[in-house]
């Protein structure tokens, strides 16, 4: 029996959690959210959690009704990540290892999404889309690493989308991704967008340039809510292509969306006609789990620590690029 609580905050949520053998015990965020055109900054960001993590980490240690001296592991991002808002989860995971005299684990931050993932749809072997602000990756499991397969070559499809959420001025309440959703939804008119897929990788930065370049003659013959629409459908299209590939060349019959685009009902609907049409199943979790958040820190570490991973305090540091295969997995021999 592992209890392990997991310190997350590689980008602008901050978040902590606390597991017991793959039950959620709590699971407590706070958001850093900028005025509106405005991405969030490193330095920023990082004052954000400095301010916040006492106050989260007191909530989810009551609202789990476990004490310090129950924890059997304490677990921070690692990375990847933004390196000063990483720098403080790292530093207060540290200092609670110390106070509380307990091993610390550093966790890689796509393996908590996607090992999250599989506890709550109980999806067996996925071929996994792992979407977020930061990252674009197609990625399947294979002897003891989670192999990437496909990614995006320049930003992220969350980073294209938020991006161009600032282009239009939207809130960046609850995120800009989420009223990016909301107003493609009442799209009509599609605006043929570059789409490029280059093998198993996308490359999302041109669509985006080219949108910023002509926004004001776009908007003279499409809606706001047109190009949300476009962008949309463009992306998600090319995703599912890559996604698809890979499943085809797995020979898996699962596809498991996470990270914070995850969320998107319309990437669902358009992965699971594809999935529809070669006989497989899709799998996605809701917000509390796709967005960032402390307890798949918890949860992955908990998995690793029970399979006999340890980390010397020394060794407890963050980086900002941290490659999801270069994990290896020692808590799966299938």
């Amino acid at each position: 029996m592992v209890i392990a609580i997991g310190f997350e905050g590689s980008a602008n949520k901050l978040g902590i959690g606390i597991v017991k053998d793959g039950e959620i015990l709590s699971n407590c965020r706070r958001t850093y959210i900028t005025p509106p055109g405005e991405g969030f900054l490193p330095r920023e960001t990082a004052e954000h959690h400095q301010q916040n993590i006492h106050e989260v980490l007191k909530e989810a240690l009551d609202q789990s009704g476990i004490k310090p001296q129950d924890i059997d592991v304490v677990c921070y991002t690692k990375g990847p990540g933004m390196g000063a808002p990483l720098a403080v989860c790292a530093i207060v995971a540290r200092t609670c290892a110390l106070l509380w005299n307990k091993p610390i684990l550093g966790v890689n931050h796509c393996i908590g999404h996607i090992e999250m993932g599989r506890l709550i749809t109980k999806a067996n072997n996925p071929t996994v889309l792992y979407v977020s602000g930061g990252n674009t990756q197609i990625i399947a499991y294979s002897r003891q690493r989670y192999r990437i397969f496909g990614e995006t070559i320049d930003i992220a499809v969350g980073n294209c989308l938020d991006r161009f959420a600032r282009v239009l001025k939207l809130s960046n309440a609850p995120s800009p991704g989420y009223n990016i959703e909301q107003m493609a939804k009442k799209g009509k008119k599609y605006l043929h967008l570059p789409y490029c897929v280059k093998g198993m990788d996308v490359s999302l930065s041109g669509i985006l340039s080219y949108m910023e370049d002509r926004i004001e003659e776009l908007l003279k013959d499409y809606t706001p809510e047109d190009l949300c629409y476009s962008l949309q459908e463009t992306v998600f299209a090319m995703l599912v292509e890559i996604t698809e590939r890979a499943m085809a060349h797995c020979a898996s019959d699962e596809v498991l969306i996470v990270g914070g685009v995850g969320c998107n009902e319309r990437l669902q609907e358009m992965m699971g006609v594809m999935c529809q049409e070669r006989n497989a199943k899709i799998f996605a979790t809701d917000e509390r789990f796709c967005i960032d958040n402390g307890v798949m820190i918890a949860h992955a570490g908990a998995l690793a620590y029970a399979a006999g991973t340890r980390m010397e305090f020394k060794d407890a540091t963050i980086t900002q690029r941290y490659r999801t295969d270069d994990v290896l997995v020692t808590w799966r021999d299938d």
